[in-house]
């Protein structure tokens, strides 16, 4: 069978970006590199000027800014616009409206050219329950208005979509309830893992990591994800207060960076929990999959998520979960199986949950087990690029 040509759109480069939507475009593609001639079109963001390959993924760069979203994505998207006669694919997919664009300019030539919107995150979800929260910042209103205006980009876009892919049931529920699209056209294809990176990990690997972040003789209760109000961290702290209460030498190891990292440190010495606190930022790759393997327990205070591939890289870990009951999650995590799913908002409730892992290693040892067999079987990158395969095929028959 003749290789299948596939365009990509995303406002960051995939390989220099770690988070999950640009993890999914490259595990995708690595996968799928027999089968597919796979190019991904990105913003010049991060110093990308040069066109490269990474595990037989070509990635182009298209004219951008290199300031914060939306900036970048609008400008990004301006300049496929005027590319629309250059790309040419059998399939295109656009990741986060960071194609419409592209999309546009196909509609006003009149080409027929199947066009996928993946939604990865519901962005009219996201913005009201952050509106329900209230009580924000300057920045985070700002932030919250442009998200509604790209809200409204992503339903024209998914409304003219061929296909619509999201990672949830609960995302397909979103897009039909707020967008209006059509649920035959949706298909569902969740994020996955790669169970031979996120694995648990020899002891001598755990000693070595916890020594070198000065956790030695501490259990770690792990958080892995984009500062950003959304994520709920202002509950973990909340949570952290009545943790040190009855264990004082929990340590809470926060991997990432974002705009929300200064007012949670400040959150966090308000509360004199700084000697609990651990901000490491971005970590390199070995590290991430060791700080998972190193942790007794994983937490997500997130209020608003499509799945969450940091909870499927900590079950693959065999490192029992503890987040809020919201959206996608109920789908990512088996609670009472594989982890602790708790009333959205409660900090008291999570609170309990973190302290019955922590004081129990039997618990954390079934859960651990239990989550890394549920991965394996069912949420691996594999898995993830035989559908997606499977709805690139699908659209490539109606033209």
């Amino acid at each position: 069978m003749k290789k299948l040509s596939l365009a990509v759109f995303n406002t960051q480069p995939p390989h220099l970006y770690l988070g999950g939507v640009e993890r999914r475009i490259l595990e995708t593609g690595k996968r799928l590199s027999s089968e597919v001639d796979f190019t991904v079109y990105s913003g010049t963001k991060a110093g990308f000027h040069t066109p490269t390959t990474v595990d037989g993924v070509s990635i182009v760069p298209c004219s951008s800014t290199d300031r914060v979203f939306p900036l970048d994505n609008l400008t990004f998207n301006r300049t496929l616009s005027k590319m629309a006669n250059k790309i040419n694919a059998d399939v295109h997919e656009s990741h986060n409206v960071s194609g419409y664009g592209f999309q546009n300019a196909l509609k006003r030539r009149g080409v027929k050219a199947p066009f996928i919107t993946t939604v990865h995150g519901v962005l009219a979800d996201e913005y009201a329950q952050v509106q329900a929260r209230g009580c924000m910042s300057t920045r985070a209103k700002t932030a919250n208005f442009f998200m509604k205006r790209l809200a409204k980009i992503e339903e024209e876009s998914a409304k003219k979509a061929d296909f619509v892919v999201t990672i949830s049931q609960y995302s397909k529920q979103k897009i039909v309830e707020l967008y209006g699209v059509n649920p035959e056209k949706i298909r569902i294809v969740p994020n996955g893992v790669d169970p031979e990176r996120f694995k648990p990990d020899a002891e001598g690997c755990r000693r070595e990591f916890k020594a070198r972040i000065g956790a030695d003789g501490r259990q770690v209760v792990l958080f892995v994800g984009r500062l950003i109000p959304r994520k709920g961290l202002s509950y973990l702290i909340q949570a952290a207060k009545n943790i040190v209460q009855g264990r004082n030498q929990t340590l809470f190891v926060i991997v990432g960076d974002g705009p929300s990292k200064s007012s949670l440190e400040a959150e966090v010495a308000q509360a004199n929990l700084s000697g609990n606190f651990l901000f490491l930022g971005d970590v390199s790759e070995t590290d991430l999959s060791a700080a998972y393997a190193c942790a007794e327990v994983f937490v997500f205070p997130s209020i608003q998520e499509g799945q969450g591939i940091a909870l499927l890289e900590a079950q693959a870990s065999a490192t029992p979960v503890v987040a809020f009951n919201v959206s996608g999650v109920s789908e990512a995590v088996l609670t009472g199986e594989t982890g602790l799913l708790v009333e959205p908002a409660d900090s008291d409730a999570f609170a309990d949950a973190v302290l019955k892992l922590l004081s129990d290693a039997s618990l954390r040892q079934s859960m651990g087990v239990n989550g890394r067999k549920y991965i394996v079987s069912e949420l691996t990158w594999d898995v993830c690029a035989q559908k997606m395969l499977g709805v690139y095929r699908e659209a490539q028959q109606m033209v």
